[in-house]
Parts: C-alpha cells; structure tokens; sequence
C-alpha cells in the first residue's frame, strides 16, 4: 500500500460535494462552517466584553427582552430558542447577578414573573452600545460590507422566523 492510499482522514475525494470541508483554507469550506467559525469568536469576543457586567451571550438578551415589561420563564425560553430548563440556569445567574427578580406573575398566579431591575437596566444598557458591539462582529469589513452583511443577516432571521412559524 502506497502512503498516499492510506490515509487516517478523509482526503477531498471522499467527500461527495466539490468543497472540501477538512481544508484549512476558508475559501474551500462550506458556507455552514464559515458561519459557525465567525459565530463562534464573536460569541468568545462578545462574551469578554459583556464579563465586565457579569454577563454572557446568555443573559444579555434576556434583559433586552424585560425592557419591554416581565415575563415568565417559559417566555424567555421560547424568544431564546432555549429550553424552560436552560432559562431557569441564565435567569438564576442573572439574579444572582442583581439583574433581575423572580415575582408573582399578575397573568397567571400559578406562574412566576421574571423583572429586569435597575442595575440589570444599566447593566444592559452599558454592555449593549451600539460602537463597541459594531467592532466586535465587524472586524475586517469595509462600512459597505457591513451593510451588505446586515442586510443578508436580517433576511435570514426573517426566513428563520418564518420557517418557525410554519
């Protein structure tokens, strides 16, 4: 057997489509892999910049989601796309944190409401400015491509959003 006949990872020919995920050039990987690579550092870089609130990726939405006025658990779960059980873990660290209050929900008695309070207004309002969160996702874009980027992003969300509904 010939060294190059043997190999221990699929070469580009034991892939069935033309792109080559194994590549270590990102202009060969599939667009699903070149989304999650940028996902992925924006969320470790955005996750360093909200540390300075005691916050993550997690939390930070939640807030922005109490701005509007409390909700239960289950709510906050389905508007993250996360489980009941995921939400309990963020909204208790985000208690824990001072950010929000678990009270009487005055809907359904049964349930709890969950409150963003004033430092998790101030928290949130500090973290979310608009510059730093520009820098952080945009590293390496002309001002044209980051239109074009946020055009193309919001028709996915939209799509997202109409595929879930279906």
């Amino acid at each position: 057997m010939q060294p190059d006949e043997r190999r221990d990872t699929p070469g580009p020919q034991a892939w069935p489509d033309a792109v080559d995920p194994t590549s270590d050039e990102p202009a060969d990987w599939p667009t699903g892999r070149l989304l999650f690579t940028v996902v992925r550092r924006i969320e470790h870089d955005w996750n360093a910049h909200l540390a300075g609130w005691n916050l993550n990726h997690a939390g930070f939405p939640v807030l922005l989601h109490l701005f509007a006025g409390p909700r239960t658990q289950r709510e906050l779960a389905s508007l993250n796309g996360v489980t009941e059980q995921t939400m309990s873990r963020v909204v208790a660290r985000l208690e824990r944190a001072g950010y929000v209050t678990r009270g009487a929900d005055p809907r359904d008695r049964r349930r709890r409401a969950v409150a963003v309070t004033d430092a998790g207004r101030r928290a949130a309002a500090e973290a979310g400015r608009l510059q730093p969160a520009e820098d952080l996702t945009a590293r390496g874009l002309a001002d044209d491509d980051v239109e074009r980027l946020r055009e193309i992003l919001v028709t996915l969300v939209r799509a997202q959003r109409a595929a879930d509904e279906d």
